[in-house]
């Protein structure tokens, strides 16, 4: 399985992002990703710009260990995860999650997987610049719910 994470201040391309995962595998039948952008509102204000920070190589090991774990559970023919750091506006691209695999519903899943474990697990910090000055934002709770239902699915998938 091929395995690429990376931490970068600068933008992707979603088509590029996806053929490459795709390139040279014919067993791929499916390949499902999710990209996560800025909102310019977050718990009812508004949000003019955001700044992720990170723990270089520290985060990186850690993502790997998020998509180690979804492979561990779905046969993967690959995982991508890209994450960018640094000042953001609304309407930019923050994550990219994209899995690929022989069918869809271990696709589907893993996709899924990975983005709730990112969002909780993964040693980022986010900032947020509201009318109200800066602000420091932690995962949502409806973030950490997400993370029960795999608690209870493990024994079932």
């Amino acid at each position: 399985m091929s395995t690429s994470v990376r931490v970068q201040q600068a933008d992707f391309d979603l088509s590029q992002e996806i053929a490459q995962l795709r390139a040279g595998n014919p067993k791929v039948g499916a390949v499902v990703g999710f990209v996560g952008t800025v909102r310019d509102m977050n718990e009812g204000l508004d949000v003019a710009a955001m700044e992720l920070e990170h723990y270089p190589g520290m985060t990186e090991k850690s993502i790997v260990a998020i998509v180690e774990q979804a492979r561990a559970r779905w046969p993967l023919s690959g995982a991508l995860v890209i994450h960018r750091v640094g000042p953001l506006l609304p309407q930019e691209q923050i994550v990219l999650v994209a899995v690929s695999s022989a069918h869809r519903g271990e696709a589907f899943a893993a996709c899924e997987f990975i983005i709730d474990y990112l969002k909780t697990e993964a040693p980022f910090w986010k900032k947020e610049d509201t009318p109200e000055g800066a602000r420091w934002v932690d995962a949502r709770d409806s973030d950490e719910t997400a993370l029960d239902k795999w608690a209870t699915k493990a024994s079932t998938i």
